[in-house]
């Protein structure tokens, strides 16, 4: 059996459907050219970094002490304070910004407090940082009476990145089928229980998100932590959550616009290890998120 002449012809792209793949080719050539004029700057800015940066990079670098008024030495104060900083920030902030989300999407009604509630959760992303750091001064360092800590400084990061954590997490409950809670209702499960054993194991990649968000906020505040527990140098390694500490985005400011004689290459360093610092934790929060996510089964 042949096909037709009419047949073959019917085949073939018509008017109307070449006009859409130039358009479609139009929008995608134009959607590349927006993606490579955001990547560009970030590509410039990392090689500017690797390549003034890199002659100081050493293994000195990274488990020295500052040396002769900040002007030499390592970093391996302001890294671990900074490490400090992000384990207490998110130990205050990740279970509180879970049990806030699980609430707000699970159990609280639909009605104009919680959608006030909602709408400040969202404003409260927006302030500006060194408003959270006069908070942060008010509430921890004076009222409570914690000093200039390790402790008060985590607390005003906790704060500030506590909306991320809320939003996200929120976002991955609701994200789970229904089917799923009315599944488990249906056999007796109690509402804590459904959330406990099928809604939050099937949000977690979801909520790693937020968390994600969260470090890379934290690692690269400065504002925050400059009023309320780091400071330009300390003469020992922080022991408790109520000593100070040195923090690498501080440490990097006061490098590049305090201190007198520094060499060229030191800042430069500085900020590829506090850039190196953030993409190891993301790297490892992505990967385990990626883990999680492969166990999914809908």
């Amino acid at each position: 059996m042949t096909l037709s002449e009419g047949q073959i012809h019917s085949f073939e792209a018509q008017p109307l459907d070449l006009s859409n793949r130039r358009k479609e080719k139009i929008v995608r050539i134009f959607l590349g050219g927006v993606t490579a004029i955001l990547i560009l700057p970030a590509m410039i800015i990392m090689g500017v970094l690797i390549v003034k940066g890199s002659p100081v990079i050493s293994w000195d670098f990274f488990f020295d002490e500052p040396r002769d008024g900040m002007t030499a030495g390592g970093i391996f104060p302001a890294l671990l304070g900074t490490l400090w900083l992000v384990s207490v920030a998110m130990l205050a902030s990740v279970p509180l910004g879970i049990a806030a989300a699980v609430y707000l999407s699970e159990y609280a009604p639909d009605n104009t407090l919680t959608r006030i509630i909602n709408l400040a959760i969202i404003n409260l992303a927006g302030v500006p940082s060194i408003v959270h750091a006069l908070f942060g001064l008010g509430a921890f360092v004076l009222f409570l009476e914690f000093g200039t800590s390790i402790l008060a400084a985590s607390l005003t990061l906790a704060i500030m990145t506590l909306p991320v954590v809320i939003v996200s997490t929120r976002e991955s409950l609701q994200a789970v089928p229904r089917a799923f809670r009315e599944a488990c209702w249906s056999l007796g499960a109690t509402r804590w229980q459904t959330i406990r054993k099928v809604v939050l194991p099937n949000s977690v990649s979801g909520i790693l998100t937020g968390v994600i968000i969260q470090v890379s906020m934290t690692v690269g505040e400065t504002a925050p932590i400059m009023y309320t527990g780091a400071v330009t140098y300390v003469a020992f390694l922080p022991r408790g959550v109520f000593d100070e500490t040195m923090a690498m985005s501080l440490h990097l400011f006061n490098l590049s616009f305090i201190v007198q004689d520094v060499p060229e290459a030191l800042p430069f360093g500085v900020a590829l290890a506090l850039i190196g610092l953030v993409l190891t934790l993301n790297s490892v929060s992505i990967a385990f998120r990626m883990y999680l996510r492969g166990k999914k089964r809908w």
